[in-house]
């Protein structure tokens, strides 16, 4: 192994040289001062028991030392070896963006039965310690994802409210309608905004209409969310709504989920997830 092949061995070999040399120096001239300087000149006023303190001037060697390390510390970082050079980490992080430039174009198209596999995989890692093996929630610990994208979660979010959501305008509050109302609204919303474009209740979604305009407000006459200021229901009941919230995360009962569009997960990966999520609705 060739010690000089490396900048930052050849850096730490100098740097030691260097301290060598001038410890060498400084014992050797001061060893000298030893045996042969005798105390002399002005004493400070100060004296400790009777002894006093020569006011002598700062020794020119520790001064050209204190100042040459500073020199030395700024040189070594900002051009010795600068913050862009390698380090584990910066390798690591390079690996992971190789290999997921490399995972992304392997699935780039999967087909249902991989993208299934892939989304189960990915759900009871990271998904299911929260919302259970089988998605229902643990008794209420976190949403029952069973129990989503359908009418009756639609009214739930009315009646109750939608909490945790981090949107722009925030969370949707409990009490905008009554039950009755909440009704109409979902099944215009599915039949109309959604993309399953079906309504179990399609004799409520003319009077669903006429009271939109109370979630209009917020999520815009199309039901897009206005540019991400709100969810996108237009997506309501595919995988792309489950793949928005991933995005957005969300703050639960039992602490807060995470935001994985922080890199944790790929575009295909989030993908997989809402479509084996949307497979647990009933």
């Amino acid at each position: 192994m060739n010690w000089l092949n490396d900048n930052v061995n050849a850096l730490s070999l100098l740097g030691a040289a260097a301290i060598l040399i001038l410890s060498a120096f400084v014992i050797g001239k001061y060893l000298k001062q030893m045996k042969t300087d005798k105390g002399s000149g002005e004493l400070a006023k100060e004296n400790w028991d009777g002894i006093g303190e020569y006011k002598n001037a700062l020794p020119i060697g520790w001064a050209l030392s204190f100042v040459g390390t500073i020199v030395w510390a700024a040189w070594y970082f900002l051009a010795g070896y600068p913050l862009g050079s390698y380090s584990q980490l910066g390798e690591y992080n390079q690996e992971v963006k190789s290999f997921n430039t490399k995972f992304e174009s392997k699935f780039a198209n999967p087909d249902k039965a991989t993208l299934m596999s892939m989304g189960e995989g990915v759900f009871l890692v990271q998904c299911a310690p929260c919302h259970g093996v089988t998605g229902d929630g643990m008794k209420a610990k976190a949403a029952n994802l069973g129990k989503w994208g359908n009418e009756e979660a639609i009214v739930a979010s009315i009646v109750n409210g939608a909490k945790g959501s981090d949107y722009p305008l925030g969370e949707m509050p409990a009490g905008l309608l009554d039950v009755d109302s909440a009704k109409a609204v979902a099944a215009y919303v599915m039949q109309e905004v959604s993309v399953v474009k079906k309504s179990k209740n399609p004799a409520l979604v003319e009077s669903g209409k006429a009271l939109w305009a109370t979630c209009a407000a917020c999520h815009g006459e199309d039901g897009k969310g206005m540019a991400g200021s709100a969810p996108d229901l237009s997506v309501y009941g595919d995988a792309k709504f489950v793949v928005n919230v991933l995005g957005t995360g969300k703050k639960g009962f039992i602490g807060n989920m995470p935001k994985f569009n922080d890199g944790r997960l790929t575009n295909v990966q989030k993908a997989a997830v809402g479509a084996y999520v949307s497979s647990l609705a009933k």
